[in-house]
């Protein structure tokens, strides 16, 4: 699954900066991803995709009354409820996750690419409509992020200029700045901004 994305995102990618255009790439990353699934939103996720009955209840019984603590130099915390959040060591977990977050990209008009609780957005940027365009998919994330409750950690979000970097482009989550990568196609080195 992982190879495969990647594969993807690069033959995407190579395709643009094979033409001479260039292409921005979103680097996303969601804050506490699979701590923050909400188990009453993901139950009623899991039934309009048909997993209900018995099954359903078997998940929701799973994912019930799970606890909790800290260890710190062999000084143990109390045991506090968990009460959202899928188990990132389980087999289940990633994919319930998936499960809740398989809408994010609804109504986006440019690439997405989604493994476990990263998420690629990218587009080919010919003008500065292009790069208008990529920041309302941006926006429109984000709505979706805030209506489901998995905010996304803008800190670790980053934006890669591959190729071309002649156009001024920059794109905000929120009110905040995007840390932004320029990839020079000549050199191949990157450069922070």
């Amino acid at each position: 699954m992982c190879l495969t994305n990647l594969l993807e995102f690069l033959d995407k990618i190579t395709g643009c900066v094979d033409t001479g255009d260039s292409v921005d790439v979103n680097f996303l990353d969601f804050a506490k991803a699979f701590d923050k699934v909400s188990h009453k939103r993901l139950l009623l996720k899991l039934k309009a995709h048909g997993i209900d009955g018995k099954l359903n209840n078997w998940i929701a019984k799973w994912l019930r009354n799970r606890t909790q603590r800290v260890c710190i130099r062999g000084v143990m915390s109390d045991w506090l409820a968990v009460l959202n959040g899928v188990p990132q060591g389980s087999v289940l977990g990633p994919i319930l996750f998936r499960i809740y977050i398989n809408y994010l990209d609804y109504g986006i008009r440019n690439c997405t690419l989604k493994f476990a609780d990263d998420t690629k957005l990218f587009s080919r940027i010919t003008d500065n409509m292009d790069v208008v365009k990529l920041q309302e998919d941006l926006s429109r994330l984000i709505r979706w992020s805030e209506e489901w409750q998995m905010l996304f950690n803008v800190g670790k979000c980053k934006v890669m200029h591959i190729g071309n970097c002649e156009l001024q482009r920059q794109y905000f989550m929120g009110n905040q700045k995007l840390e932004v990568v320029h990839q020079d196609k000549r050199s191949g080195s990157c450069n922070i901004q």
